[in-house]
């Protein structure tokens, strides 16, 4: 669905690309993607009579890309030749991204949260009130590797349906999936369908806990998917019927800056995993964010949950453990017969952390011999639930 005219979104596309310097390079020949995963960054559709082959998938936590630090930084790293009515509208977030790129673009299928809608090209920009982030945010996502970004959340209203709308055009215009929030009832009925290289269909969907989102979004059900357990089962089971092998449920949950999963939680991710249809569990992976900081993994009824990835990009927060993140890596292996589950042959977790002051940066603690207590701290809590058990482990 476009919503700009053809001229509209060619000038969206160049300032894009202005906006955060050079384009990005071109990445290395890829196979053909097939139609649903046309607008991913690792689709590829093997030959029809090919089987279906193991696959990588990697999850980051929460983008929340207009803290005025984050602005600062952006805008110290871009050029500074795109201006509006004299004031620099250049911002490029591709170097916060630079440390953790290579987990994210080594992976098949690449999932990102969105935290904070994007507004036009002149702002205006900020994280206070109506939170809303410079378009350039997808860009550099889209170059650092990620295939469909969840956008349910917390402030995807809050510019209300023309934040919608310029959220969903910016992902739009660099080939981003999106899911969560939608310009209308035909848009939200679908899930984001991706295809990684191999061969499987693997169906992300977004929803967020709270009943201010469901008074704010008024008479449209559509503008951003709310928790609930019914409808997301409902949502998975079409999305298994649809085509999909795989079905991988983003949420945003929990209690901010809490290190341990709330009731609400524990709850909701017993009663998602224990769905099944014809024997066979109806989601494959639930993916928590909006809690801040890094919560446990844990494999609940034979599925694995992660309470929380904490932040991909954010400014300093109120504790320290706001900056801290994981990324979730997960290596899904075909069924042996038809109609059977995908099984997750390795399971591990990428530490990671936003600096502080700027220029801000990620990084990946797993990578370097600095940041010893921080690193340690979120293995302690990623493990603290028992997945080291179930298998899961630290990756670089």
């Amino acid at each position: 669905m476009n919503l700009y005219p053809r001229s509209a979104v060619t000038v969206l596309v160049a300032a894009l690309a202005v906006g955060c310097g050079a384009p990005p390079a071109a990445p290395p020949p890829r196979p053909a993607p097939s139609a649903p995963a046309a607008a991913g960054g690792h689709g590829g559709a093997p030959p029809p009579s090919a089987a279906k082959a193991p696959f990588t998938l990697v999850a980051s936590g929460e983008v929340l890309a207009s803290y005025p630090e984050v602005l600062d930084t952006a805008q110290d790293d871009a050029p500074d030749f795109a201006h509006h009515a004299g004031a620099p509208t250049g911002y490029d977030y591709r170097p916060m991204l630079k440390g953790i790129k290579p987990v994210i673009a080594e992976a098949d299928l690449a999932l990102c949260h969105l935290g904070t809608p994007l507004g036009p090209l002149t702002g205006p920009f900020t994280s206070s009130g109506a939170a809303q982030a410079p378009p350039q945010v997808a860009t550099a996502l889209k170059d650092a590797g990620f295939d469909s970004c969840a956008t349910a959340s917390g402030h995807t209203l809050d510019r209300g349906d023309a934040g919608v709308r310029t959220t969903l055009e910016a992902l739009d215009t660099v080939g981003m999936r999106h899911t969560g929030s939608a310009r209308d009832a035909a848009e939200g009925s679908r899930p984001a369908l991706l295809r990684a290289r191999g061969g499987a269909e693997v169906a992300h969907l977004s929803y967020a806990l709270g009943d201010r989102r469901a008074a704010a979004r008024g008479g449209k059900p559509w503008a951003v998917n709310l928790v609930d357990e019914q409808r997301i089962v409902a949502d998975a089971r079409a999305a298994r019927r649809a085509g999909a092998d795989l079905v991988v449920v983003s949420v945003e949950w929990g209690t901010e800056y809490g290190s341990v999963p709330d009731a609400t939680q524990l709850a909701l991710a017993r009663a998602l995993t224990a769905a099944q249809t014809d024997g066979r569990p109806d989601l494959d992976l639930l993916l928590g964010t909006g809690t801040r900081a890094p919560q446990a993994y844990e494999r609940v009824n034979g599925v694995w949950v992660v309470y929380g990835l904490g932040d991909q990009i954010t400014g300093a927060m109120k504790k320290w453990q706001g900056n801290w993140g994981t990324v979730a890596r997960f290596r899904f292996a075909p069924p042996e017969r038809p109609g059977e589950r995908w099984q997750v042959t390795d399971a591990e977790y990428v530490p990671q952390l936003i600096t502080h002051g700027r220029p801000l940066r990620s990084i990946n603690l797993n990578r370097t011999k600095l940041w010893v207590k921080e690193r340690a701290a979120i293995g302690k809590t990623v493990l603290s639930r028992g997945a080291a058990a179930s298998g899961l482990k630290a990756g670089r």
